[in-house]
């Protein structure tokens, strides 16, 4: 019985922690783009007079920003592990700087999905992933502090 209380918690913990991550992920990819809007020059998000989501009419440049951070955060938490595994060998090659290259092109494959985003391709690509990357950083390192 006592293994069973104790394997629940744990697994209650660990549920706690992987949604901390997934929000820092997601609040990061907010930061970060909406950041990168106004220091990267040629990086701009826009809205056009059918931009939708799900049906919700979004009408306000925040509005998108909160709909594209919401998709690069679940892009940055589900897919980029994946990503991060199949080039394992080029990650290890470059000493983890490869991670740079997954995060630009999550980026740059947001660009292509939504045309409301618009991120030139080297310089202003390489500032907005480097911006978002510190903020995840600096966010995780609050949102995910452990009281467990």
């Amino acid at each position: 019985m006592n293994q069973r209380i104790i394997l629940y918690l744990l697994s209650k913990c660990a549920i706690i922690i992987l949604m901390r991550k997934l929000l820092s992920q997601i609040i990061s990819a907010i930061a970060g783009l909406w950041v990168a809007t106004l220091l990267s020059l040629g990086v701009v998000v826009r809205t056009y007079p059918d931009s939708n989501f799900f049906g919700f009419l979004i009408t306000a440049q925040w509005q998108m920003l909160l709909v594209l951070g919401l998709f690069l955060g679940l892009l940055n938490y589900f897919v980029k592990p994946l990503l991060k595994t199949l080039s394992l060998p080029f990650e290890i090659i470059t000493l983890g700087l490869f991670t740079i290259v997954i995060n630009a092109g999550l980026i740059w494959f947001l660009d292509m999905i939504f045309d409301e985003l618009y991120v030139p391709w080297f310089l202003p690509l390489l500032y907005t992933t480097l911006i978002i990357w510190m903020l995840n950083l600096i966010i995780s390192k609050f949102i995910l502090k452990s009281k467990y």
